[in-house]
């Protein structure tokens, strides 16, 4: 079992999110803790990649076409942390 950790910006910018990226988000987070990252990778529809960049060292899941998840992955604690659900702006803040 894998434990995920949300920083406090997730939760506002899930507010302003789509019912779908909401369902979507839910659906992710499930297959996080049953599986970990690894199972998001054989689901192709989250098209889960790592990032470069200033986001080096993060990797980035796709809800639908705009929304992304961003998140860490902490393999000594079993943990992943979210770092943010954007709609597709990587610009780190």
């Amino acid at each position: 079992m894998w434990t995920i950790y949300e920083h406090k910006r997730v939760t506002r910018s899930l507010k302003n999110a789509p019912i779908e990226v909401l369902k979507r988000y839910e659906k992710w987070k499930d297959i996080v803790v049953i599986s970990g990252p690894q199972g998001l990778r054989k689901i192709k529809g989250f098209n889960d990649e790592s990032l470069s960049g200033k986001w080096k060292g993060y990797r980035s899941s796709r809800l639908n076409i705009q929304y992304r998840v961003i998140y860490k992955v902490e393999s000594q604690k079993v943990l992943v942390q979210v770092e943010n659900v954007t709609p597709h702006d990587y610009r780190r803040k």
